[in-house]
């Protein structure tokens, strides 16, 4: 999966569900930064589908205690890489995804108004799989060769978006491993 394509917003050939957690970017405002998020529900559970139905506004709060929590919780991320390296898309990249929260970068709050979110099936101190990397490599490429103004220097973490909030993807995240897998995808 090294050449992904975008076509009018969406990657081609990429499973897509559509979540209502979105809204316009500001008029003007162009994608320039990619973030990278760590999420498995409940905390810690790999592969049962409870990121769809979160970002789809359809978690069932009565299936684990957690979900009570997180019970009204509205947000989304442009795309999700699970395990398996398989991609699901819930969010057009040229909108804004509710993925950053309170988040400032390069001197610059509201980071969802400017960026990507993708999330990978994962934790902050469980190895990521080589396949996420793969998959991760050959989005950022595309995603790079689409949106000219962002550059591997603004790929960066939720955690380092949301300091001291939020600490995804985690030191599980191996930024040379994906740095090598970028370097790939882009030639």
């Amino acid at each position: 999966m090294t050449d992904l394509a975008i076509n009018h917003g969406w990657l081609a050939g990429i499973r897509r569900l559509d979540s209502p957690n979105h809204d316009a970017r500001p008029a003007g405002t162009p994608v320039d930064t990619l973030v990278v998020h760590g999420i498995t529900l409940p905390p810690g559970r790999f592969g049962h589908g409870q990121v769809d139905a979160l970002f789809t506004n359809t978690l069932d709060v009565c299936a684990h205690p957690f979900f009570a929590e997180i019970e009204g919780l509205r947000v989304s991320a442009h795309a999700l890489i699970e395990r398996s390296g398989a991609i699901t898309q819930y969010v057009n990249l040229d909108a804004r995804a509710w993925h950053a929260g309170r988040s400032c970068f390069d001197g610059r709050e509201a980071v969802n108004d400017f960026a990507i979110g993708v999330e990978l099936e994962g934790t902050d101190d469980c190895p990521y799989a080589p396949a996420q990397y793969r998959a991760l490599a050959a989005v950022a490429a595309a995603l790079m060769h689409h949106y000219p103004a962002l550059a591997r220097s603004r790929i960066v973490g939720h955690s380092d978006i949301a300091p001291g909030r939020k600490t995804d993807p985690g030191p599980a995240f191996d930024w040379a491993l994906f740095d090598r897998h970028l370097e790939r995808a882009c030639t």
